[in-house]
């Protein structure tokens, strides 16, 4: 145990001088996160504002007027008045709105009748677009009308509250799964060139004389780049709360546990890929094509899974960052649910563990 603990000893500091001396590596392991976290974090958004809608209101009355002030007075459009159809049909053509209401010469009696019709029209390219703005509207409209003197109360109202998201934020969406992101890029990325990089060099040769274990090898290159994944992670954890506003529901604790164990997992992967292919640049693409691009479309970071053909779930439950991404939302936005923070924290144990044997299997073979 006391030869294990010197070698181990030996090999991490000589890891960390080799981190030092090259500072791709610090770029990479610091400034990256830096720039992925101002990059998804302030360019990426689901939600929707700034929607460009012409109104054509012929009718005039009290009730239309009413409407369209309390569509001109939400946050989400920028309203077009027109005089007429044919002037708000030129423009959506055009491209300079992008979907027009028209209240007709009737619209006042019709409405006292119960049967007040308003025409949408709404450009259809984008239809997640359409249909969020089809939903904005209808709330807008439902809000004025609810004011309304005179308006007919309907038997049933339904309350919404929003649970563990109440301004329906996507950026409190987005924030964890860009933490998930940096975490595998981070981990695999750097890692992956580590032993590729003293395969092309040879210096892998000096240690294969030596007594070192492959055991020695795998913890010692691990732990330098595990210090600079953590770095990364509470860079992640401080511009998720300083700079996105996005609550940390869970212990702080907790959620560093499982972050460490997943590091583990991204760290043992990138061993692996570059044990196995011997050669930088390979090892760079590799890691690319089998972590970061994978964690971006499989793991739920974009698309819910729940929505994706059968297939395409499965593969994505495949991923370790699918289980990662899951708990870290989990722990952001509801807190410590433990029945999933334990589940998801079993099976990274797993792929951690499977990774880390596999890679000391390959090395134990090329050191004989």
């Amino acid at each position: 145990m006391r030869g294990f603990l010197r070698r181990l000893r030996a090999l991490t500091i000589k890891e960390f001088r080799q981190l030092f001396r090259d500072r791709s590596n610090l770029l990479l392991g610091i400034g990256l996160p830096i720039i992925l976290i101002f990059i998804f974090g302030y360019g990426i958004t689901f939600d929707i504002t700034g929607i460009k809608l012409g109104v054509v209101n012929m009718n005039g009355s009290e009730i239309s007027r009413r409407l369209v002030s309390g569509i001109s007075g939400s946050p989400i459009f920028q309203v077009y008045r027109y005089n007429g159809v044919q002037e708000a049909e030129r423009d959506f053509l055009n491209q300079k709105i992008e979907g027009y209401l028209v209240f007709r010469n009737d619209f006042d009696r019709e409405y006292r009748k119960g049967d007040g019709k308003i025409q949408f029209i709404m450009d259809g390219k984008d239809p997640n677009r359409a249909q969020t703005a089809y939903m904005y509207l209808t709330s807008a409209l439902g809000g004025t009308l609810s004011k309304a003197p005179g308006t007919p109360r309907a038997g049933i109202v339904a309350e919404t509250r929003m649970w563990f998201n109440q301004p329906a934020s996507s950026t409190w969406y987005i924030v964890p799964g860009l933490v998930v992101l940096i975490m595998t890029l981070v981990g695999t990325f750097l890692t992956a060139l580590v032993m590729a990089r003293e395969y092309e060099r040879g210096t892998l040769e000096a240690i294969f004389v030596s007594p070192v274990r492959p055991v020695e090898i795998i913890i010692g290159k691990i732990i330098p780049y595990f210090c600079v994944g953590i770095l990364g992670f509470a860079l992640c954890l401080l511009a998720a709360r300083e700079l996105f506003d996005v609550p940390i529901r869970c212990s702080i604790l907790l959620l560093s546990l499982v972050s460490m164990l997943y590091l583990v997992v991204a760290l043992a992967i990138g061993l692996l890929i570059s044990a196995i292919t011997r050669n930088q640049f390979v090892a760079s693409q590799l890691s690319v094509l089998v972590t970061f691009l994978p964690c971006i479309m499989l793991s739920g970071f974009i698309f819910d899974l729940r929505n994706t053909p059968e297939v395409i779930f499965y593969i994505g439950h495949i991923l370790p960052s699918t289980y990662y991404m899951e708990t870290l939302k989990t722990l952001f936005l509801a807190g410590d649910v433990h029945s999933v923070v334990l589940k998801n924290s079993l099976i990274l144990t797993l792929y951690a563990v499977g990774f880390t044997g596999i890679t000391m299997i390959i090395t134990r073979k090329r050191l004989d």
